[in-house]
């Protein structure tokens, strides 16, 4: 089986993501975040770098695993417990984590919210939602039923959105940021959508949706951000002739 250096992965995920380049969350590292012994066979993509999700990862006999949300969010010391055990799962079976948060949201072809428009058939994209001195996500002029709309959500997630149905029942202005959007929903109607579509958001958006008079789909942020690593691990194992697995936890949130 071949071997791949791992520095060269990362200096590659690194350039086409434009790493460098992106603001994010305070916190929030993006690019190599554990190193292994400096090779890969495999590669592992999960949307959460978990104790569970590691665990898995170690399974499936891979030995980079690809993520959304990173094992850094905030101080994370000290290294003891369960932090401890997922550490030590790392380091015994060689195991490194690679981690893009805005930049993998923002990617024009691989990217969470490319992937998800493409999935929805949503086409001729618009930069939408400009978040850390970027634009994050796309939006896309249509003429969906709403009903329709949500069918095709349903389909492209595995199970039906929830909705706020505070807008029109033909859907016109689409707008779409996956993960946790749901509280800046102001932002998205300000840049002139009708219907807003994200992961998840508090309660009190249904009521400022029918203020608003925009209609918000809720996909889950699980669901909507499985998109962006499942297309990165697809595009190392072409670039790079080795095999990738998605591994699948979902929250259920």
């Amino acid at each position: 089986m071949a071997k791949i250096s791992l520095a060269s992965v990362a200096r590659h995920c690194d350039r086409l993501l434009r790493t460098d380049d992106f603001g994010d969350w305070e916190g929030a590292v993006n690019g190599l975040q554990v190193e292994n012994r400096g090779a890969i066979t495999r590669v592992a993509a999960a949307v959460d770098a978990s104790l569970a999700t590691v665990k898995l990862a170690v399974a499936a006999k891979a030995d980079l695993m690809i993520v959304h949300h990173g094992l850094f969010w905030s101080p994370s010391h000290p290294w003891t417990g369960k932090r401890h055990e997922l550490l030590r799962l790392l380091l015994e079976n060689n195991l490194a984590v690679y981690s893009s948060h805005l930049p993998l949201d923002a990617h024009p072809r691989l990217g969470n919210n490319a992937q998800l428009c493409a999935a929805l058939g949503l086409k001729k994209l618009k930069p939408f939602f400009f978040e850390k001195c970027q634009f994050i996500g796309y939006k896309a002029e249509a003429r969906l039923k709403r009903e329709e709309l949500a069918g095709r959500l349903k389909r492209a997630l595995g199970g039906l959105p929830t909705l706020a149905p505070g807008g029109p029942l033909l859907c016109r202005r689409i707008g779409v940021v996956t993960g946790g959007a749901g509280s800046e929903l102001k932002k998205a109607a300000r840049d002139g959508v009708d219907t807003f579509i994200t992961g998840e958001g508090p309660h009190w958006t249904f009521a400022l949706a029918e203020e608003l008079g925009v209609n918000v789909f809720y996909g889950g942020h699980y669901a909507t951000e499985t998109f962006g690593v499942k297309a990165l691990a697809a595009h190392l194992s072409r670039q790079f002739k080795v095999p990738w697995t998605f591994i699948d936890h979902p929250s259920g949130l």
